[in-house]
């Protein structure tokens, strides 16, 4: 009774992100177990934490090598912490009160709401339903096609083995979780052109958002029944800003390293090193080369990626795809000196580009302050900082190695912007919201000088 009545007096947001903490905790207990890790391996309490919570954030910045400290039992626990932080809680919390009989009601569909990011609370248990289906068969695919190609090509000597390998590197390029078990990410297949196309594909379907995949597979039936094919405006511009800024950092990569890292690759070799940095820079973390070997500019301009990260609704973090667009479109807006954002013949509701303002004010200033906090407490320099940041907070998982060296301090900042990134910031910011009071007056408006 005494649970009940505190439940009542928590909202939705609260409770959501209550449930992510627990899972980090339980999580962190769980890695901290020895039989989960390979023999002589012992891992401290704030290296299992820091393993958690990169792994239920789905980021991929790690302290510790996966592939060393964690056994095929220790793997799967991660396989399934993927699942929880990058399909998400409310969407496996669905599907089992369906299993167990449970009916879902207004309060566990506000949860849902929250978690996924939605406006609106009808059809969201189909939705929960439809995003697990989704996921599972893609990652199945994945699955199934990395593991053959693994134990055909000799990268594996045992076909289970391969099939496991395959199932891993699905699951956590799906997932955007950036894990590896090979050791080193996947520098080994630099120049496996296959299984890089394979990654990204899948790290794309994971970071384009859920929306966009369901808009998809439901237009893909019409278009076999002769039924309109429309998408919304949330699909048209998240499609649209998630591969103009794919193309554009792709381009960018390679004008920049062009001399320098790209010197002396082949075309080909250059097109998908650029092309994998820009899909794997946006969420994913995997990597196929030592961002060490990069020159400032570009880790600068990768930051900048991340920064943005994926869309919302998607397996990614950062300050969103449609964040991003939308303070573009406001700045341009306010210099031909109009106040509404139309675009595809819609106009963006007022509450919106808000949130989108907030949000980016209030990403930038966290991410400059732990900028700041970092450098003043560790030896690294500027640019290695801010990307390892910025890859905390993009939920990105790329790094240039100063992670497992940096203090206790340093670390946990990381963690908190990894579990920012992975609840949302508007979640966050309503975590401390109280009931408002209406007032029932205003005073006087007054004009103040900004700019």
């Amino acid at each position: 009774m005494e649970w009940s009545n505190r439940r009542k007096r928590l909202s939705s947001v609260q409770i959501i992100i209550l449930f992510y903490a627990f899972s980090v905790v339980t999580a962190s207990l769980l890695l901290k177990i020895p039989l989960f890790h390979n023999p002589g391996i012992e891992l401290s309490l704030i290296d299992a934490f820091f393993t958690a919570i990169s792994a239920i954030s789905v980021t991929g910045l790690t302290v510790v090598n996966t592939a060393e400290t964690f056994n095929v039992w220790g793997r799967l626990v991660l396989i399934v912490i993927f699942q929880i932080g990058g399909i998400g809680i409310m969407a496996l919390g669905t599907f089992l009160w369906i299993l167990l009989g449970r009916s879902i009601g207004l309060e566990q569909r506000r949860w849902i709401a929250i978690d996924h990011n939605r406006s609106t609370l009808s059809g969201l248990v189909a939705l929960m339903l439809t995003i697990l289906k989704l996921a599972l068969i893609i990652e199945a695919i994945g699955t199934v096609i990395l593991g053959l190609y693994f134990y055909y090509s000799n990268v594996i000597s045992t076909w289970h083995a391969a099939m496991f390998y395959g199932f891993f590197s699905s699951v956590s390029a799906f997932t955007n979780a950036g894990f590896d078990i090979f050791g080193n990410s996947l520098m080994r297949f630099h120049d496996d052109h296959f299984v890089q196309t394979v990654h990204m594909l899948l790290i794309i379907l994971g970071a384009i958002g859920f929306p966009v995949l369901i808009e998809i597979q439901e237009n893909w039936k019409n278009y076999w029944t002769n039924k309109r094919i429309q998408f919304s405006l949330f699909t048209k511009i998240t499609s649209l800003t998630y591969f103009g800024l794919l193309g554009l950092g792709a381009v960018v990569f390679y004008l920049l390293e062009r001399n320098h890292f790209l010197a002396d690759k082949s075309p080909i070799d250059s097109f998908f090193y650029s092309l994998f940095n820009s899909v794997t820079s946006r969420s994913g973390g995997l990597a196929t080369m030592d961002f060490n070997a990069l020159t400032d500019p570009t880790l600068f301009f990768i930051s900048l990626l991340m920064f943005i990260g994926a869309s919302p609704s998607s397996v990614g973090g950062g300050i969103r795809t449609t964040t991003f667009v939308v303070i573009l479109l406001t700045i341009v807006i306010y210099m031909r000196g109009r106040t509404e954002i139309k675009i595809f013949r819609r106009e963006l509701h007022p509450e919106d580009i808000n949130k989108a303002i907030i949000v980016f004010i209030f990403a930038t200033n966290i991410v400059i302050a732990s900028v700041f906090f970092i450098m003043v407490v560790e030896g690294f320099s500027m640019v290695q900082i801010i990307f390892e940041v910025t890859s905390a907070f993009g939920t990105c998982g790329s790094s240039l190695g100063i992670t497992p060296y940096l203090s206790s301090p340093s670390k946990i900042l990381l963690m908190i912007l990894m579990f920012i990134g992975r609840v949302g910031i508007i979640p966050f910011l309503l975590l401390l919201k109280r009931d408002e009071k209406k007032t029932g007056f205003h005073y006087l408006k007054e004009r103040i000088i900004v700019g």
